[in-house]
């Protein structure tokens, strides 16, 4: 059975971007978010964005599984993961192409 979520969005700024390719990376970040839950605990998931000198940081946060400190550099290699296949759905592409749609725009 699937949790309601509970899904806030701070103020987020007015930035021009590559547009697709930021809605993937949030698509991808959110849908982990809702993807790599702990069983029986409604997912919560905060987006915000914070000012950084003249630069952006913005920040998706989850009570999911968490990543372990060893595992944080391997999830963002192409076609690695964390989880069984059998446990969940998924190539192993996402976290790799958010670092290369993150490094695109400077960060």
């Amino acid at each position: 059975m699937r949790l309601p979520a509970s899904i806030s969005v701070g103020s987020l700024p007015e930035l021009h971007v590559f547009a697709v390719e930021v809605r993937l990376l949030f698509q991808n970040l959110l849908g982990n978010a809702l993807k790599f839950t702990r069983p029986d605990v409604t997912p919560v998931v905060a987006i915000e964005a914070t000012r950084q000198g003249r630069a952006w940081q913005f920040s998706v946060t989850d009570n999911g599984l968490g990543i372990a400190p060893e595992a944080r550099e391997k999830v963002f290699m192409i076609f690695q993961r964390l989880q069984n296949r059998n446990e969940y759905e998924g190539t192993g592409i996402g976290l790799a192409h958010c670092r290369k749609i993150v490094e695109m725009h400077g960060g």
